[in-house]
């Protein structure tokens, strides 16, 4: 190949794709033009469809909900429409990314750039919300009670609008500084684990060892409860787990400098794909909570 014909060349080879814009380019071009990129740009584009299908029928139940419920929704289905909107734009970004990309249009990659990565920071946030209003649920069931309350509502959508304002400003290094981002990344994620496993541990100590005055019949049903929000903790910490070891393999593979253009390529595919147990996480308990799985209604019967 040209690229790797001269000593100059390979010393213009980026040692990762995200070190500038110009170069993650420059490579998603060439992987996408390849037979392996074609296929990828299929079945990610399959995928993409029928994600966009599960994330406007979720939007269509919230809506006919708050039409019934109006100022009675609860706050992890207010995390699920935020974070369904940040993948749908996503989505959008990573089909405009491989427009621009076949068609040469540099323009249009920087532009499906910005709206892809604006849920870099979003959708885990959303997750940890999400976790956290479980734990609530479980340790602090007074505060839980009180939080449909007009101040609670009005702290979480501050909350969701610092979580904007955090994607928006994530989105901003991307042409500024992408080595500070992939830091702030990476402690952003560390720092959500923490909240997360501290979340778990306490849901965790309290289904161990139960209350005072929790005892037959109703003990039983409460001890269901915290036991569904202790799996919802889990399973949540456990998709970001597999997206984040995925980041870092990635990134640590991405960095080495023998690898070759079609190993670069399909490291590229893989990280994509490591992605997708958490876009469907929140949509998938939506449906759950709403009993419009499969598996759920053969349990309500």
């Amino acid at each position: 190949m040209s690229v790797n014909s001269s000593s100059s060349s390979n010393a213009s080879l980026p040692l990762s794709p995200l070190s500038s814009l110009s170069n993650m380019f420059s490579l998603f071009r060439s992987c996408l033009r390849s037979t392996a990129g074609t296929f990828h740009i299929i079945a990610l584009t399959i995928i993409n469809v029928l994600h966009l299908s599960l994330y406007v029928y979720v939007l269509y139940l919230g809506l006919q909900r708050w039409r019934q419920q109006r100022s009675n929704s609860r706050h992890s289905d207010v995390f699920t429409y935020h974070m369904i909107v940040a993948e749908m734009m996503s989505v959008l970004g990573l089909s405009i990314m491989f427009s621009g990309a076949l068609t040469d249009l540099p323009q249009m990659m920087v532009v499906g750039t910005y709206l892809f990565f604006l849920n870099l920071f979003g959708e885990r946030f959303f997750h940890v919300l999400t976790c956290v209003e479980r734990y609530l649920a479980v340790v602090h069931p007074v505060t839980y009670l009180s939080l449909k309350k007009e101040k609670w509502v009005r702290n979480r959508n501050i909350t969701i609008g610092c979580i904007w304002l955090m994607c928006i400003a994530g989105t901003a290094l991307i042409n500024i500084d992408t080595t500070f981002l992939i830091i702030l990344n990476y402690s952003g994620g560390f720092l959500i684990f923490i909240v997360i496993s501290f979340c778990s541990l306490s849901v965790l100590c309290v289904l161990i060892r139960p209350g005072p005055g929790e005892g037959g019949g109703a003990r039983q049903q409460v001890d269901q409860s915290k036991l569904r929000a202790f799996y919802t903790i889990m399973i949540i910490l456990g998709v970001l787990l597999f997206r984040f070891v995925g980041m870092v393999t990635f990134s640590v593979l991405m960095s080495l400098p023998q690898l070759s253009e079609n190993h670069r390529c399909a490291l590229c595919y893989s990280a994509n794909w490591s992605w997708l147990p958490s876009s469907l996480l929140l949509p998938l308990l939506f449906l759950q909570r709403a009993g419009k799985l499969p598996c759920c209604q053969k349990n309500n019967k």
